[in-house]
């Protein structure tokens, strides 16, 4: 499953690159990004190592009328890498435990505010939106393409926003 996705995230790229992102289908993009999977244990490293590794989708990507909830959602995910990227290397010398509790809640941020972005919209929610609590994010975290946060071939990220977190909720 893992190389599937990145398969199609590298072809997705590739198109892009050569069509200028306009005939590209957004949410075919998103196949192999939304949603992020959960931060865990098994994952914080590959979450560190391999960040400038997966995509990051500027809104260049996407025509400028359309695919309103493709715009959001990977909002949430270049808003996610960017936050990862402050856990993993923002200065943290507390080791793996406190990288870990610091990637959790930019998670859980970042879902939180693409949810609230989606009910702002008078569209359909996505259905994990819908759920509550544990159950929102465990519907997020099982519906994930890239569980194990594998790199892209070829592909190095841009740097982006700083995320703050509270190391007094560890």
């Amino acid at each position: 499953m893992i190389w599937k996705s990145t398969l199609l995230t590298t072809l997705i790229l590739h198109l892009i690159s050569f069509e200028g992102g306009q005939s590209i289908d957004p949410d075919v993009m998103l196949k192999s990004c939304f949603p992020p999977a959960r931060p865990s244990s098994t994952n914080i490293n590959a979450i560190c190592l391999y960040g400038n590794g997966r995509p990051r989708y500027p809104a260049s990507y996407f025509p400028p009328s359309s695919h309103a909830y493709a715009r959001r959602a990977v909002k949430a995910v270049n808003r996610l890498e960017s936050w990862f990227e402050q856990c993993c290397y923002g200065g943290l010398s507390h080791g793996n435990g406190q990288i870990l509790c610091c990637a959790e809640q930019a998670w859980k941020n970042s879902l939180s505010h693409f949810c609230i972005e989606e009910y702002s919209i008078k569209t359909m929610v996505h259905e994990c939106c819908e759920k509550k609590g544990d159950e929102r994010l465990s519907c997020f975290d099982r519906q994930a393409p890239n569980p194990s946060y594998q790199p892209m071939c070829g592909y190095n990220a841009p740097p982006d926003r700083i995320f703050s977190w509270d190391p007094n909720t560890c």
